[in-house]
């Protein structure tokens, strides 16, 4: 392969850890902005969706450039197909998160209620998740990124743990309602960045060893 094309790939893969990092702060803004009710966090966050969806394009851009002038073969071919996947999960972790912003925006302007459930243990959970299949993609990492893999069950369970507490508090309480709808509507926005984190995780695995483990028992 040319220099040309080796200095293309480098670049590409700066831009798509940039990218990786815009998003984890999008996630933890949101997640601060619901958690505090900080609803100048949350309109932040939504103003910042933008530049995420700018970059998504032009990272797939240069990815089908890249794969249309040089025909790379295999490592480097599979780098370039796992950039589109996680380029593209990584745009819908930044939508996720927006979804987040907007309940924690509405919730600031609801009662605030007393919850029996963990929502910032989810969070957290969720989070560490994100980060961490990110510092697999950094590192090429695959233990860590088998690590990702196994804990999408926990935040599973912590999601059914929250709706099933939400519902029983509107059939007790239905003037609480709209604010609890919400919290589940965000748990569930958390559920899905933990999916999308095993996503990115497993597209590690296969940019480092090659194999397929999505839908793979034991990945």
């Amino acid at each position: 392969m040319s220099v040309h094309f080796f200095r293309e790939l480098e670049e590409l893969k700066r831009s798509l850890l940039a990218l990786c990092a815009r998003v984890e702060e999008q996630v933890h803004n949101a997640v601060q902005a619901m958690l505090n009710r900080d609803e100048d966090l949350a309109v932040a966050v939504e103003q910042r969706d933008t530049e995420i969806d700018h970059r998504e394009i032009e990272i797939e851009e240069d990815c089908l450039k890249i794969l249309a002038l040089y025909q790379p073969v295999a490592v480097d071919l599979r780098f370039l197909v796992a950039a589109l996947k996680i380029n593209s999960d990584l745009e819908r972790i930044g939508d996720l998160a927006v979804n987040i912003a907007r309940k924690a925006r509405a919730l600031c302007h609801l009662p605030e209620l007393t919850t029996p459930f963990d929502l910032g243990g989810m969070s957290a959970k969720s989070e560490a998740m994100l980060h961490d299949s990110i510092d697999a993609l950094v590192n090429l990492d695959a233990r860590l990124a088998k690590d990702v893999c196994g804990r999408d069950d926990a935040v599973d369970k912590m999601k059914r743990e929250i709706r099933v507490a939400a519902e029983g508090m509107i059939q007790q309480n239905p003037e609480n309602t709209q604010p609890l709808m919400r919290v589940m509507a965000a748990a569930r926005n958390l559920e899905r960045i933990a999916d999308c984190a095993t996503n990115i995780a497993e597209d590690v695995i296969y940019m480092t060893e090659g194999g397929i483990v999505r839908h793979h028992e034991g990945a």
